[in-house]
């Protein structure tokens, strides 16, 4: 069984726990290797607890996001139970999906008084959806019942694999509900906005103390769910439950927000032009949003960040935190579809 600091009634992750089977790496070494042709789910990275000073930019970030997080927690819950009604099912993707899966099912349970079954998963870019749980989930449950959530959309890398990966289960909604859809591709979004979310600002300690997802044959059976590793280590730094319960706590005042989407917009085409416009031939290098951009910086080798402003603290503190602490230039960069564009060093250019 998976262990994390996630309460069993709020979730079930369908995960092997594989602490100790594998040593991370530090983002350099991974990088490289990433570069040359490893896939990424078979490495894990090495996590570092952050700075005072970067914990304290993600608790201005609770406290200034806690209304706009639960708003865009209601407006996907409340359109989750009118398409799939009181039988629905939630499959976040882990790892960012799983806490805001948890958001979800309580605001599901505060509004309607329905404890609906909420699970957590993996899907990899390349390398697809995890088929054991998959499996295991449909033994259960119907397949028209299954809603898979995630924390955001970014290019739509994953919405992509998602949709490929469901044409082998017959019945199940590929579309994804996320709270933010800057892109404006996923199927139930919050907001189109690129608001900042909390859980984005940190790693495994907003996540239940558990590592990305991990996947390699020596390690991973034919029969195993996909891997994660468990931080013990970080267990009296953990806020996963503060993220959680600090955006609950503001669900008796939520706003329905009934978005229409955007019309004219996507992002996959601002990704290509700043692609094209920073000379990057491989857009994979490309991570726009509040979200990808903070990731970018957490544990990849970034080059740049690109901002819409260079004086907006109240959105992008953390992520001015993280780039002074790394070292890392920011410049102003007119954006259409999002606050900010994580960039990552080509290593063949070093």
């Amino acid at each position: 069984m998976m262990r994390s600091s996630y309460k069993d009634e709020d979730v079930i992750l369908l995960l092997k726990d594989i602490t100790g089977l594998v040593e991370p790496l530090e983002n350099e070494e991974r990088e490289k290797m990433i570069q040359s042709g490893v896939h990424y789910c078979e490495m894990l990275p090495k996590e570092n607890l952050p700075s005072g000073e970067y914990m304290q930019t993600f608790y201005d970030a609770l406290r200034n996001f806690s209304d706009v997080t639960a708003d865009a927690t209601a407006s996907v819950a409340e359109k989750i139970i009118r398409s799939k009604g009181e039988n629905t099912v939630l499959v976040s993707l882990a790892r960012a999906g799983t806490p805001v899966g948890i958001l979800i099912k309580k605001y599901i349970r505060f509004r309607f008084g329905i404890d609906v079954p909420h699970y957590s998963i993996s899907i990899i870019r390349g390398r697809g959806i995890d088929n054991n749980a998959m499996k295991y989930i449909l033994k259960r449950h119907a397949a028209s019942d299954i809603q898979f959530v995630d924390g955001w959309t970014g290019k739509g890398a994953i919405q992509r694999e998602l949709t490929a990966a469901m044409k082998d289960y017959p019945g199940v909604d590929p579309q994804l509900a996320v709270l933010s859809d800057c892109p404006c591709i996923a199927g139930v979004s919050g907001t189109y906005d690129d608001i900042l979310i909390a859980s984005s600002c940190l790693n495994s300690t907003v996540s239940g103390l558990i590592s990305r997802t991990f996947l390699r044959s020596d390690i991973i059976g034919k029969d195993d769910f996909h891997g994660a590793k468990f931080y013990e280590e970080f267990r009296d730094h953990d806020v996963t439950y503060k993220f959680i319960d600090t955006i609950a706590s503001r669900f008796p005042d939520a706003k329905i927000d009934r978005c229409e989407k955007p019309v004219g917009r996507s992002g996959i085409s601002e990704v290509r032009n700043i692609a094209d416009k920073c000379g990057i031939s491989d857009i994979n290098l490309v991570k726009p949003g509040i979200g990808e951009a903070t990731r970018v910086l957490l544990r990849r080798v970034p080059w740049k960040i690109l901002v819409n402003s260079l004086d907006d603290s109240k959105n992008l503190g953390h992520i001015y935190e993280l780039a002074n602490e790394k070292h890392i230039p920011i410049e102003k960069y007119s954006l259409v579809n999002y606050r900010a564009c994580g960039l990552i060093k080509s290593l063949a250019d070093s």
